[in-house]
């Protein structure tokens, strides 16, 4: 059984996002905590997100991997959920990603699944698939994708200590998962088209290039 919406935070990294997170603020199951890190955003995402009741948090560093720490530092429940703000997920799949943590899981990732029709990148998908080889043969874990929503339990999280504050964040937390013992569970979530604004990584060459450097320096 699923623990009580109360006892989760959704965490929401977030540079430039004022298009899409009304949506993605609106889709949460009820009672989960929005809380929005605004990530140095020139648009007014930290505005939308305090009109529409979510809690905020300004990390000035710039960086995924540092928006993402901030939120998780800064959520109060013993539950929390990354989940990007993009609009491209459905945070009405989190609860099935958190009933895994009941049956035995620590750490829950969701495997991106396209919707029909979807655009994504090739630089994307290949480094992704490329990455995600080396962490089965290396680290054994049962992955295909580099979790842009993914549950764990927030003092076990913390207490892995993660450092990379960039795109390596994600890459990073599987590999000390693994080193720790953790039992990693994947399921598949729907992937469909951003809601607003571009990808800062998957929606350009250079992006996907600077996170594939990110990521071959957490894993070589």
């Amino acid at each position: 059984m699923a623990p009580e919406p109360a006892l989760v935070t959704v965490v929401l990294p977030c540079l430039d996002e004022e298009q899409s997170l009304p949506g993605v603020l609106a889709a949460l199951p009820d009672g989960y905590r929005p809380l929005v890190v605004d990530n140095n955003s020139t648009d007014r995402t930290a505005e939308v997100a305090r009109e529409l009741g979510a809690t905020v948090v300004a990390e000035p560093r710039p960086g995924y991997g540092s928006a993402v720490h901030a939120g998780v530092v800064a959520a109060v429940t013993p539950i929390v959920a990354v989940l990007d703000a993009d609009g491209s997920l459905d945070p009405q799949q989190l609860p099935e990603l958190i009933a895994e943590l009941d049956r035995g899981a620590d750490l829950v990732i969701g495997r991106r699944r396209p919707v029909a029709g979807l655009r994504w990148p090739w630089h994307a998908r290949l480094g992704t698939a490329a990455v995600c080889w080396r962490l089965r043969r290396r680290y054994q874990l049962p992955v295909h994708d580099i979790a842009p929503m993914r549950v764990a339990r927030r003092d076990a999280l913390i207490g892995l200590g993660v450092t990379d504050r960039r795109s390596g964040y994600p890459l990073e937390l599987l590999v000390r998962a693994a080193q720790a013992g953790w039992r990693v569970v994947e399921r598949d979530v729907t992937y469909g088209p951003r809601t607003g604004g571009q990808s800062k990584v998957s929606g350009s060459v250079r992006g996907s290039a600077v996170a594939a450097l990110d990521f071959w320096r957490v894993i070589r």
